[in-house]
């Protein structure tokens, strides 16, 4: 592991946090294995995981000491839990993934039916990749991003550092902070118990987010002790995460097209003190909640918002992945370069969407520290190119001081997770503050397996 580059992404992560430029508190360490990686990924997932529970004890007022165990971090960012009685779900379409063009790379993202459908819109229906991939190199990567996009799919060419430094979405990233956050209007200033043991219970989180950044904040703050009610549309499926991501919650769906489903959201969030969402930029707008009448249903709101090409620029309101975000903004490309490879090369993780989703789960015990602090609500938005940029800034990570991820047996908790779909091991917490725990009170849950109420 490379301490330099922990202590420098620790604390620019944590000054823009609290908008400060004081000295923040010490980051201790251990079982320092690190991802073999072009950038500081372990570093990346070590210092965010710290991040959200150094903003824990900024909330209860303490002073105790946080540390984090490297190689858990970066197990939590592959995955938390382990099936034991089949193997783990598929996590990729069969389509989905990087093809050559007739100038370079692009990748298409296809996981989800309807992008799946958008990009045989433009491509045509395929027998199997070997058949898709020679259909792609008729065409010029920017020519077959911008069609897919177009027709309401996702893809991302594959651009350099300097290609998307020269890009008007990269230069706009770039003018952005990575937390972008303000007081709102001033409510009641909360009761809230705090205990160490479980600082957030009694706190409700309305959670309308999907993968993967936004989930992972939400379990964050459910292993607080919050209760979390994901809201998910009618015929939306997360089948290779649900086991993984649902843990603590409640999942329930609501038709938000529907006039009945919009009012039903609205009660909701007019009950609710935290709100974390990861809609397009104007997607609640368009449906009457911009943020302003959000604060006027629910005062004193923590309102707490992700994308995936930041709140400016041509792309904001684009659809968008970690690995198409990896593809655009030049880590694939340096990754590739470092590997010696001649294919894009990503991060060995979605190290985006996970140190985007603590980022978000510390925005949120930020808010909710101001709101006890001052009664104010609480607003933060943050992005996963913004993330991607964080990471860019501190360089590339030495080759000598990568070991690789090795598992231990104490890794995993002691008791086996029942779910719906078997059982299964779950990884302990990577972080460690004295006297709170880290522990989901449910496992995880099929969506749409509760009612959309509190």
């Amino acid at each position: 592991m490379d301490y330099q580059l922990a202590a420098a992404l620790w604390q620019h992560m944590w000054q823009g946090l609290r908008g400060t430029a004081d000295t923040p508190p010490p980051l201790t360490f251990s079982q320092a294995d690190t991802f073999p990686s072009a950038y500081a990924v372990s570093e990346l997932a070590a210092t965010s995981i710290g991040l959200a529970t150094q903003a824990v004890s900024d909330l209860l007022g303490r002073s105790a000491p946080v540390s984090v165990n490297v190689r858990l971090a970066s197990r939590w960012f592959q995955h938390s839990f382990i099936p034991l009685n089949r193997p783990p779900a598929a996590l990729w379409d069969p389509f989905a993934g990087d093809y050559a063009t007739r100038d370079g790379w692009i990748r298409l993202h296809t996981n989800a039916s309807h992008h799946r459908q958008a990009m045989e819109k433009v491509l045509g229906v395929h027998r199997d990749r070997t058949a898709l991939a020679t259909e792609v190199l008729n065409w010029s990567a920017a020519a077959l991003e911008q069609a897919v996009v177009d027709a309401g799919g996702c893809a991302a060419q594959m651009r350099s550092v300097e290609q998307w430094q020269q890009h008007a979405q990269g230069i706009a990233v770039g003018q952005e902070p990575l937390f972008a956050q303000q007081a709102t209007a001033s409510g009641e200033i909360p009761d809230w118990p705090l205990s160490a043991a479980r600082p957030l219970r009694g706190i409700r989180v309305l959670d309308l987010t999907r993968i993967i950044a936004g989930p992972v904040a939400t379990r964050f703050l459910a292993s607080l002790g919050a209760e979390v009610l994901r809201i998910d549309p009618p015929d939306w499926q997360e089948p290779s995460l649900e086991e993984e991501i649902t843990s603590g919650k409640r999942c329930a769906r609501l038709d938000l097209k529907s006039v009945v489903g919009l009012d039903q959201l609205r009660t909701l969030l007019s009950q609710a003190d935290v709100l974390v969402h990861g809609y397009r930029a104007d997607a609640l707008e368009n449906l009457g909640l911009d943020a302003a009448t959000r604060q006027q249903l629910a005062p004193a709101l923590v309102d707490v918002s992700l994308n995936a090409w930041g709140w400016r620029g041509p792309w904001r309101n684009r659809r968008g992945f970690d690995s198409l975000v990896q593809m655009a903004c030049g880590i694939a490309h340096q990754g590739m370069q470092w590997s010696g490879s001649t294919k894009p090369t990503p991060l060995p993780v979605q190290a985006l969407d996970h140190a985007t989703g603590y980022m978000l789960a510390a925005a949120v015990l930020e808010g909710l520290r101001q709101r006890r602090l001052n009664g104010t609500g609480w607003q933060a938005r943050l992005s996963l190119a913004r993330t991607a940029l964080l990471l860019q800034q501190h360089g590339f990570a030495p080759s000598g001081t990568q070991n690789g991820i090795t598992p231990q047996p104490d890794d995993v908790l002691p008791t086996l997770e029942i779910t719906h779909w078997g059982i299964g091991e779950r990884l302990r917490a990577a972080s460690y503050l004295p006297g709170t725990p880290q522990l989901c009170a449910t496992p995880g849950v099929p969506l749409g397996s509760s009612a959309a109420r509190w």
